[in-house]
């Protein structure tokens, strides 16, 4: 063959080719590779993807690829193309915003709304926060718990936000108000871990949402009636997490070791459809490969609003069924746990035979308890954080083992992905938080400023900001 071109395979992350192999130029790098993918595609607007070979981004021609790495000519070299965000977020870096004296407790949780226009931060002082971020000034404080705030969830709809405490009671807030909603809900007898809401594309303007208690039960709420609508029980062990998939299936996970998948019925009942069952240890975090779209419905990082529901949930279903991926593709399922595994799962669209529920790829490294897995929000990565102080990066669709992020001095507690899936976000007892660059695998930019240990971090879905809180009180807000 002639010396100035190269033969070469493109295919998809789960390895399907994109057409056959073929002749490229020698010297065709990124943006001709592009061109290429978007003509095969038939792609009629043009879309942005990033190329990878034996899982190493390519950042030069094919040629020049080849000659470092000694390829020879004669071999067919597989690239891997993955779609990128057209957009791009900047890289946090300083901190804007110090607030405190606030909250009299130490920060457990915070979380932005959809829409990016607020914030909520539950403490040990027993209070709900919700802060103005174009003034990155408190709003109002919401009190109605009688014990630590464990977990603040937004609907999707951001109109709405729900808490969870250390007394297993639930409050309900209107946000724009600040303002309790009836009294706090009593139903779980131990305390609130996980909250939940159903997805926007299924039920708009929202109203239903899930909770997970270290009673072992697991209940759906109705936020307008105020009321439990239907207890899931059997698990034998406290339940330690909650998601509530774009198919309408719950899964919900727990010290017993298993994974609970849940089916709601036309007729309101809560039917177990299959137990996940290997890991050998507490099962302590779930995430989607459809997280962010469930989480942020019709909003995407421009935060443009329509007006009509019907419009946002049509918008809400196009953005799920675009994170799908393919046509046939399921929803894809990552849980954590403290047997220090991470397992990748394949639960199917529709109601299988039990038997065709099979993990895909399972996967090892963590040298201790695993405490948080998280997609990326375009679903191609998945990120561990473990009390090894390390945070892992895998591989998405096939749960290949990618690069482990090293650099805190003690054990990492929660991540947070940019909305572009560029770069990802840490927080650790060693009191800092790191951004890292998937791209290049390195360290991107170090966050120290927090007096103690840093629990909760959340990145907001506009990609502005930052929030980080933990045990020294101090809500911090970090900015590009």
């Amino acid at each position: 063959m002639a010396m100035n071109t190269v033969m070469c395979l493109l295919t998809d992350a789960e390895g399907t080719p994109l057409g056959s192999a073929m002749y490229i130029p020698h010297n065709a790098g990124h943006l001709q590779l592009i061109n290429l993918v978007n003509t095969f595609l038939n792609n009629e607007e043009k879309l942005s993807y990033s190329f990878y070979v034996s899982d190493e981004e390519l950042l030069v021609s094919v040629g020049t690829y080849m000659e470092r790495n000694s390829v020879s000519v004669e071999n067919v070299l597989k690239i891997v193309y993955r779609q990128q965000a057209v957009f791009r977020i900047r890289p946090v870096y300083r901190c804007s915003q110090t607030i405190s004296d606030v909250h009299e407790g130490e920060i457990l949780c915070v979380s932005f709304s959809p829409d990016g226009k607020q914030l909520a931060s539950g403490s040990g002082d027993k209070t709900v926060r919700l802060w103005d971020l174009n003034t990155e000034t408190p709003m109002f404080t919401c009190k109605g718990h009688k014990e630590h705030v464990l977990a603040v969830a937004w609907s999707p709809d951001a109109k709405c936000l729900v808490s969870g405490d250390r007394d297993g009671k639930v409050c309900c807030w209107d946000p724009s108000k600040g303002e309790l909603l009836g009294n706090a809900l009593s139903g779980h007898k131990k305390w609130i871990c996980g909250i939940a809401w159903e997805p926007a594309h299924l039920s708009y303007p929202s109203r239903r949402f899930v909770t997970c208690g270290k009673d072992g039960d697991a209940r759906i709420w109705d936020f307008t009636l105020k009321r439990t609508l239907i207890v899931l029980s059997g698990h034998t062990r406290a339940v330690t997490c909650v998601k509530w998939g774009g198919d309408g299936t719950i899964y919900t996970g727990s010290q017993d070791s298993t994974i609970r998948m849940w089916e709601i019925t036309q007729q309101g009942q809560g039917i177990l459809k299959h137990i996940l069952r290997d890991h050998a240890g507490w099962v302590n975090s779930l995430s989607l490969s459809t997280e962010y779209v469930l989480r942020t419905g019709a909003f995407d990082h421009t935060r443009q609003v329509t007006c009509s529901d019907e419009e946002m949930k049509k918008i809400a279903l196009e953005r799920y069924i675009k994170a799908k991926g393919k046509v046939d593709s399921p929803e894809r399922l990552v849980s954590g746990s403290d047997d220090f595994t991470i397992i990748l799962w394949e639960p199917s669209v529709s109601l299988q035979p039990k038997q065709k529920m099979v993990t895909t790829a399972r996967v090892t490294g963590h040298q201790q308890l695993v405490n948080h897995v998280y997609f990326s929000p375009n679903g191609q990565w998945i990120a561990s954080a473990s009390f090894d102080k390390s945070v892992k990066l895998w591989d998405g669709v096939t749960g290949k083992f990618i690069t482990a992020f090293r650099g805190h001095a003690n054990c990492v507690y929660q991540i947070s992905w940019s909305p572009d899936s560029r770069m990802l976000l840490s927080c650790s007892k060693d009191s800092t938080l790191k951004v890292w660059d998937i791209g290049t695998k390195k360290l991107k930019h170090d966050l120290p400023g927090h007096k103690d240990e840093v629990w909760a971090v959340d990145w907001s879905p506009d990609g502005e900001k930052v929030a980080s809180g933990g045990l020294d009180k101090d809500l911090k807000l970090w900015k590009g």
